[in-house]
């Protein structure tokens, strides 16, 4: 076994990971940052990309965001497409801030660029990674690599790795608290090959179920559908596809355009946050800490607020101050959970309509609920604040 020794290490390329391996570096920080696929494949797996303008400009302020700054589309409305009508939102002109359209995996080759560039440590196509002796004050990660079995001692361990990584399962059950829901639905993840056919974002709000349009690149568009529990792909041929995004996004003024299909995923809708976000010398950031379905594009930007706290609280320790760690988890909560509970209720708009045969009730609520969002300058504002995050404290 070949034995190494850091300050931390940063398990998971993901934007949480490689933004505070990139902080770390650059306060002179020792560090290394395992994972598990080849940087080719998190360079090109494709991801969604609504980072709002906090979050941009605390990765400029930093020092990270200049491709981001300089190549990323703004968009500062969308469309409600609701009752075969058309109902613009422009919730810039109500905050005064933006989001920037930046695909995931851009944002990633950007970050992993400025690390590795600079002399920064990282080991992809790493297995069988392993946690040990976090409540010690010698921690240690052992990996596989083509090379064999490596251990990392270190002072600190961040867990990036995301829902599926390995970090999440070493807080222990009896003091960690996972809250969960379900939606009871899922969303169909198209791209399609084909113009977009409007400038910004389209929500298509319909008793068919929800559909959403975004765009992309000039000749590339995002779509969603509201999937019923259960479906998969194979559940979803192309004629369908289209015959229901002309149906729940479609309005006599703005037709779909129509291409070819390059890809089709069911997302499984459900959240979860676990409490405390941290145990021992172990801290969790990004997905590993919490999930929040894509319903209101929150994910990426949770996953950069917690990597700007971690990072600024480990500098702290190492210049003498231990409260900025100890208090990182509840610094981060409350983010989180206001995150969680505008995408609850912009669920219950987006979705609930659907449900006029099992619910009629409840489906004329969220259609009363609509209709204040439009007609309502405060309810509008209020909305439009927690829709670009413009609360988030930094």
């Amino acid at each position: 076994m070949v034995a190494t020794r850091t300050a931390v290490v940063v398990v998971g390329a993901g934007p949480a990971g490689l933004t505070v391996a990139n902080l770390l570096r650059r306060a002179g920080i020792g560090c290394v940052l395992l994972e598990q696929e080849s940087r080719a494949f998190i360079e090109q797996r494709p991801r969604a990309g609504f980072i709002e303008e906090w979050a941009v400009r605390g990765l400029e302020e930093r020092g990270l965001g200049e491709q981001l700054v300089a190549k990323a589309p703004r968009h500062e409305k969308f469309e409600f497409r609701f009752a075969g009508r058309r109902h613009a939102f422009h919730y810039g002109d109500v905050t005064g801030q933006r989001h920037f359209v930046y695909p995931q995996q851009l944002l990633v080759t950007d970050l992993v660029a400025q690390y590795t560039d600079a002399g920064g440590e990282a080991v992809f196509e790493v297995s069988d990674v392993r946690l040990h002796d976090l409540t010690s004050d010698s921690p240690a990660v052992t990996f596989r690599t083509a090379e064999g079995e490596q251990r990392i001692d270190c002072d600190f361990v961040a867990g990036c790795d995301g829902a599926r990584g390995v970090s999440q399962s070493y807080l222990p059950p009896e003091s960690t608290v996972k809250s969960h829901h379900d939606y009871g639905i899922g969303w169909l993840a198209l791209l399609a090959e084909a113009p977009p056919s409007a400038d910004g974002v389209l929500f298509g709000i319909h008793p068919r179920g929800f559909g959403a349009h975004m765009a992309r690149t000039p000749t590339v568009t995002r779509f969603y559908l509201q999937t019923a529990a259960g479906e998969t792909e194979a559940d979803w041929p192309d004629e369908r596809v289209w015959t229901e995004l002309r149906a729940r996004l479609g309005v006599p003024d703005g037709p779909i355009t129509e291409g070819k299909l390059i890809e089709k995923r069911i997302l499984d809708m459900h959240n979860y946050v676990v409490e405390p976000m941290a145990h021992g010398r172990l801290h969790l950031a990004g997905e590993s800490a919490h999930l929040v379905a894509p319903i209101a594009a929150k994910g990426m930007n949770l996953a950069l607020h917690d990597a700007f706290l971690l990072a600024e609280a480990y500098e702290a320790h190492y210049a003498g101050d231990p409260t900025r760690l100890a208090g990182y988890s509840d610094a981060c909560l409350p983010l989180v959970w206001q995150y969680q509970e505008f995408s609850l209720w912009l669920s219950d708009i987006f979705h609930h309509t659907a449900a006029t045969g099992e619910n009629p009730f409840a489906a004329r609520i969220e259609e009363a609920r609509m209709r204040r969002l439009l007609g309502s300058p405060a309810a509008a504002a209020a909305f439009a604040e927690l829709y670009i995050g413009k609360n988030a404290d930094l």
